[in-house]
């Protein structure tokens, strides 16, 4: 099945996503920092309008005569000239009813009085707030409440246009706009320029595949990142797996192929001989009985030298062994051979089930053979431990192998006892595959006084 090419490739991805981060993050600290800004030039508009506030309570604390000629006098045209935004207003709450006095800018009008409203006042005493002034302006007020004693108790206000604040706001948002936008064009190239470099490697790596596909090169070449070099290694890993698995291939075919001329050339000279049909059918029949092993042994290794490279099989030893144990023991029951296993539960193959049982089963199946009463299975010592290799020991107590035939008995159709059934090719086919897994097959003398088998296998 193809893979569907995504949308996107990994570096408009990874470009996209670091530049909508940036985008984020300078959106997200300019709305923060107008906000403090605005905080900040709100603290310094009431600083200025605080100290009228402190003039005019100065004036209020003055003896009558001397307030007559100075109160509302805070050194400020704007609070002289009609409906500037610049207002003072002093209003008595414990009289009959409200005296209210104002700057000459109020004409006549009067401020809303920010005690009514229910505003708490600040850590300084002063009450703070924008209101709509006489003529619709947005104002920022301040009023201060004071008890002059026997003169009585005073609200005191002062206001001003809240568009000053306005316009300082907006002069330092268009300056910070236009300072982020640059910075948010220099950061997004920065990126591309980033993720150009960074994906080079990939890119290197992408053209060395191509070149082994096309086959400009065998294996994947060129020097690349800590964290890619392992991902070509592991490459050339499988266009070597490739190769090997093709050539033997090959070898099985054309060993196929000579294993077949044979048992084909004796049929084909006895039919050109005009031999009876009797010994013609016996010929037919005993060809036809060596050709069908042949055939059947290197479909078996043709299938194994592909399984060997499939990931994640595993297989648990001691479930397949009591089972194949099981079998042999009834074929064998007229002989009353015991089989018998000392493998840990823990331990398991690193490969298919199918191989290790067919490894398995051609071992027992020769132990169980020259066996007089029992075949053991034990694990060798110092093996078996997870990611290295275990060693399956098969003993039987038979008659037992002279040293120099067991290197000879492991050959493909070698048989040294041509009474007992079988086709020669068992061993050959647990020496092939135990090579196909990185492991091999060796024969000694065993303790019990027959043969030992001694097959290594990867253990997971």
């Amino acid at each position: 099945m193809p893979f569907k090419s995504h949308r996107y490739s990994l570096g408009a991805r990874l470009f996209l996503s670091a530049a909508f981060c940036c985008i984020l993050i300078l959106v997200v600290a300019g709305l923060s920092l107008t906000a403090f800004y605005r905080r900040s030039a709100e603290r310094g508009f009431d600083e200025r309008l605080s100290v009228y506030i402190k003039q005019l309570v100065a004036d209020l604390a003055a003896p009558p005569e001397t307030e007559r000629q100075t109160i509302g006098d805070l050194g400020e045209p704007r609070f002289d000239l009609p409906l500037t935004g610049w207002y003072w207003q002093i209003t008595r709450l414990d009289g009959d009813r409200p005296n209210v006095r104002s700057s000459r800018s109020l004409v006549g009008g009067q401020l809303p009085k920010l005690l009514d409203q229910g505003l708490a006042p600040n850590s300084r005493g002063l009450r703070e707030s924008y209101v709509s002034g006489p003529d619709d302006r947005m104002l920022r007020v301040l009023e201060r409440e004071i008890d002059v004693g026997e003169d009585g108790r005073f609200t005191v206000a002062v206001a001003a246009p809240a568009d000053e604040i306005e316009g300082d706001i907006q002069d330092f948002r268009l300056a910070l706009t236009m300072t982020f936008v640059l910075l948010g064009l220099i950061l997004v190239a920065s990126t591309l320029v980033q993720v150009r470099f960074g994906l080079r490697p990939l890119v290197r790596l992408r053209a060395a595949v191509g070149a082994v596909r096309t086959g400009e090169n065998p294996r994947i070449v060129g020097d690349y990142p800590p964290d890619l070099a392992p991902l070509a290694g592991e490459l050339n890993q499988l266009i070597d797996t490739n190769q090997e698995i093709l050539e033997r291939a090959r070898t099985q075919v054309g060993n196929l192929a000579h294993a077949l001329k044979t048992p084909l050339s004796v049929m084909m000279n006895d039919a050109e001989a005009g031999v009876g049909e009797a010994h013609l059918a016996q010929t037919v029949r005993t060809q036809a009985a060596v050709m069908r092993d042949q055939v059947q042994y290197y479909l078996d290794r043709a299938r194994a030298a592909a399984l060997s490279g499939a990931l994640g099989g595993v297989t648990e030893v001691a479930p397949s062994l009591e089972a194949l144990l099981r079998t042999f023991m009834k074929i064998s029951q007229e002989r009353a051979i015991q089989g018998s296993h000392s493998v840990p539960a823990r331990l398991r193959f690193r490969g298919e089930k199918q191989d290790f049982e067919e490894m398995l089963g051609n071992l027992l199946d020769n132990a169980f053979k020259w066996a007089d009463a029992k075949v053991e299975v034990s694990l060798e010592a110092g093996t078996g431990s997870p990611g290295k290799s275990m060693a399956l020991l098969i003993d039987d107590d038979g008659s037992g192998l002279p040293e120099e035939a067991m290197a000879e008995v492991i050959k493909r159709g070698r048989r040294l006892d041509e009474t007992t059934p079988g086709s020669g090719l068992g061993l050959s086919i647990v020496v092939d595959l135990a090579k196909l897994y990185g492991g091999d097959l060796t024969l000694y003398r065993s303790p019990l006084g027959g043969l030992r088998a001694r097959l290594a296998l990867p253990a997971v």
